[in-house]
């Protein structure tokens, strides 16, 4: 078994790595230039809108399941829009925060690959062994979630391939920091 203290290092390299390729993929790369999409007629919308507090919300709204088998909560399914609508905070966003967050979250999910790969793997485990089983669980850790967007809230499923591609190349810098900095044996 290999310790997370151990890894410490392939886990601060790891998250710095994703920490700079996710700012690649979102700031250089072109693929998710097209991913959002102004509404028609904003400025209608947003005075629609007015005063709705930060919060996730969906429309035709139900309290529960047993309303969808009334008519009148079916037709106005039918007629739409169906959506959901995510209101954030008045303000420009604090993207300091945003990114301090987002780092913190790359040294959980590297703490938590170490944490794994630590139990499955004994020291002195060769560098594609290292860089499969870590990039596998990085992957899974930065993508799957997007699936499940996609399936109960209708965020198109080509935002979640972008999103699946992107956690690939998140993988693969987190693998390559894990296979690099694996402890030898002894």
């Amino acid at each position: 078994m290999v310790t997370v203290g151990a890894l410490w290092a392939a886990i601060l390299v790891a998250a710095v790595l994703v920490f700079v390729m996710s700012s690649i993929v979102w700031m250089v790369l072109p693929h998710h230039r097209k991913d959002w999409k102004g509404l028609p007629n904003e400025e209608a919308v947003i005075a629609a809108l007015g005063d709705v507090p930060p919060g996730q919300y969906d429309f035709p709204h139900m309290a529960s399941l047993e309303e969808l088998k009334m008519p009148e909560v079916k037709a106005r399914f039918e007629k739409g829009p169906v959506g959901f609508v995510t209101v954030a905070p008045r303000g420009t966003p604090n993207m300091g925060k945003n990114l301090g967050i987002w780092f913190a979250v790359t040294i959980f999910v590297s703490a938590t690959i170490a944490y794994v790969a630590g139990h499955a793997l004994p020291p002195g485990t060769d560098y594609l062994r290292v860089f499969r089983i870590t990039g596998t669980i990085a992957w899974a850790a930065y993508g799957f979630a997007a699936i499940g967007d996609a399936v109960w809230f209708a965020r198109p499923w080509s935002s979640v391939l972008k999103q699946l591609f992107d956690a690939f190349l998140y993988a693969l810098v987190t693998a390559g920091a894990f296979g690099w900095l694996w402890p030898e044996t002894g």
